[in-house]
């Protein structure tokens, strides 16, 4: 077998298509992601082996429903298409990848990128989905009017996958490419025959069933309905803040238990000294205390998955359209500002389907205030902690019910600092937003999975890579120096890390915290988790026994705990999404703004609530 490439074949098509699902089909685990040259777009390139064994260059380049390009993301699809890219020849071929049940909008693309001169495929995915709501293709018509071949795939199933890499192969050199500056926008008057000629071919080719799956409009009449549909949202929103912290407890127990007995079985075979509290007050305490929430990170990606498979999540961004249009907020927002509910890093980056750069900003400067699946471990431990495991009217979790709170007040003050954004650094309403609804889908198992699969992966391969040597850190810090002959109290009080709590002591007993607490938040700068293992390895050194949310319950006053999570809502951002801010907006100006808004906010909320809940008799 070849072991180099004969052809590049670049993945086009509108989003929600299955574009990607149909590369990783293709390719496998033969992937990559990177940087395109000179842009903070992301480019996913990997192998596949054609019938005769030869290997093709596959690119999975970013969801746009025209060459008029309008974001970033839209305008690194038309560069790479014509080859304009540095670095980046354009494709040999390009696979035009439609979704089978709504051929509309992409025949429209397809058309544009036959007029770039490259080689085209049209390929009907998600076919069966087609085929089971009866609508009939004529796919030989569909090639005529088009002039290009067609053919169709079931990417989850891997259906049709061979016969589309044979037919891109023979499609390799059969059309020369545009010359260099050939190709040009089209004008408004050629956008609007493309429309026509696209409504065209779908009358020609496409036969609708004769008796209409209604399924998906029977369900949008609910959905989408101005009432109901929101109401509908919030609750399967409050479903999910409910099942992170309620359904994960039997794993959590086990995962917990796991490491009490991995501590205990280390500290007997080691020998007593410093590796035996390196390795367990510092290691197994420390990353054990982080890994004891994958359960719940976990069933918070799995809502996100089923809601992105199933074609809610674009109905969610419609519905969230006005509230978030009120705040000054874009529509598609909503889908950044949600994926930053598993992290902020990715839910920044995927602002670049924005187009107006106003908006874009905004979106980025707000993303981080909802809640990540960072800060989950944080949440948890404290409301296990300090809140009575008790129901509310019998059927609700008063730990859930505080669980959705902290979200809930992510979720609004975003659309507050959003609104005086809009309104102190630049006016104007947000430009009209407008997406396809895609057909509502069974999610495949084996899909959700492989996703489910990757992000558990994704978060431990964080705790070895951060977590640990932090936790090293922290430990080490614990330790040293040794305290003087003579010294009364716990050694760790004489220790940097005790002496650099005490000397911040200060400035945060206005808001409740101990030295401990400080001196947690410095290490949670790089990683928020990392806060919940410097508190496991603090307490561990310093002497005390038994599960770390036993520690705080008996360390900690439920207002302390309280203020503890408000500063959390508000957190500086990790180091990590700091960077990408930097990236995505070219300079250290808007990350200094981040940075500062989110001190400055943690510290009022955790004041207001510390003094608020003292008041109270709380303290």
């Amino acid at each position: 077998m070849s072991s180099l490439p004969v052809a590049t074949f670049a993945l086009v098509g509108n989003p929600n298509c299955g574009k990607t699902a149909l590369f990783n089909a293709l390719t496998g685990g033969r992937q990559k992601v990177a940087n395109y040259a000179g842009v903070t777009v992301e480019r996913k390139e990997g192998l596949a082996d054609l019938p005769d064994g030869r290997r093709v260059r596959l690119v999975d380049l970013p969801g746009t429903y025209s060459l008029r390009a309008r974001s970033p993301d839209e305008a690194v699809t038309r560069d790479a298409v014509l080859g304009r890219l540095k670095g980046e020849p354009a494709p040999d071929v390009i696979l035009c990848i439609a979704d089978a049940t709504n051929l509309g909008l992409v025949l429209r693309l397809a058309l544009e990128l036959k007029s770039t001169g490259r080689p085209v495929v049209l390929v009907l995915n998600m076919i069966d989905i087609a085929e089971r709501q009866g609508i009939a293709i004529d796919t030989e018509a569909l090639s005529r009017g088009l002039g290009a071949p067609v053919t169709a795939t079931v990417a989850t199933r891997r259906r049709g996958l061979e016969a589309l890499l044979e037919l891109a192969a023979d499609q390799v050199g059969r059309e020369a490419a545009t010359p260099e500056g050939g190709w040009r926008e089209p004008t408004a008057k050629e956008v609007r025959d493309a429309h026509r000629q696209a409504r065209d071919l779908v009358r020609v080719a496409v036969k609708p069933p004769s008796r209409p799956d209604t399924l998906t409009g029977r369900l949008d009449s609910w959905f989408l309905h101005p009432v109901a549909g929101v109401v509908i949202l919030l609750g399967l929103l409050f479903l999910m803040f409910q099942a992170v912290f309620t359904w994960a407890t039997p794993a959590q127990d086990l995962v917990e238990a796991g490491f009490a007995a991995l501590g205990a079985g280390a500290a007997a075979v080691l020998p007593a000294g410093w590796l035996t509290g390196l390795v367990v007050d510092g290691l197994i305490a420390g990353v054990g205390s982080v890994l004891v929430f994958l359960p719940q990170i976990l069933i918070l990606f799995l809502f996100i998955l089923l809601l992105e498979d199933s074609g809610y999540m674009a109905r969610a961004a419609f519905l969230m359209d006005r509230i978030m249009g009120g705040a000054g907020l874009h529509g598609r927002a909503f889908i950044p500002l949600l994926s930053s509910f598993a992290c902020a890093v990715p839910g920044v980056m995927s602002t670049r389907v924005i187009d107006s750069r106003r908006d874009r900003l905004t979106t980025i400067l707000t993303a981080p205030l909802m809640t990540c699946s960072a800060r989950i471990p944080v949440y948890t431990l404290i409301i296990g902690a300090l809140i009575p495991n008790r129901t509310v009217g019998g059927v609700l979790s008063l730990q859930g019910l505080v669980m959705f709170g902290l979200y809930a007040s992510g979720i609004l003050s975003a659309l507050l600092i959003a609104f005086l954004i809009r309104k102190v650094f630049w006016r104007g309403g947000s430009e009209p937003f407008m997406m396809q609804l895609p057909d509502y889908k069974r999610p495949e198992p084996a899909n959700l999975a492989r996703n489910l699969g990757q992000k558990a992966w994704a978060f431990i391969s964080r705790a070895g890579r951060i977590i640990l040597p932090l936790m090293v850190l922290v430990w080490a810090l614990s330790i040293w120096p040794a305290p003087p002959p003579g010294a009364e109290g716990p050694a760790i009080a004489y220790s940097a890390a005790g002496r650099l709590g005490r000397w911040l002591e200060p400035v945060f007993a206005p808001i409740g915290f101990s030295w401990e607490m400080v001196v947690a938040l410095i290490p949670g700068m790089a990683a928020r988790e990392v806060a919940v293992a410097a508190l496991g390895a603090i307490y561990a050194v310093g002497g005390e026994d038994g599960a770390l949310a036993g520690i705080l319950a008996r360390q900690w006053s439920l207002a302390s705990g309280l203020a503890f999570l408000a500063w959390y809502v508000f957190a500086p951002q990790c180091v990590a999404t700091l960077a990408v801010v930097k990236r995505e907006t070219g300079g250290w100006l808007w990350p200094s703004v981040m940075f500062a808004y989110m001190l400055a906010l943690a510290y009022a909320a955790a004041l207001l609530v510390f003094r608020g809940a003292t008041a109270l008799g709380l303290g």
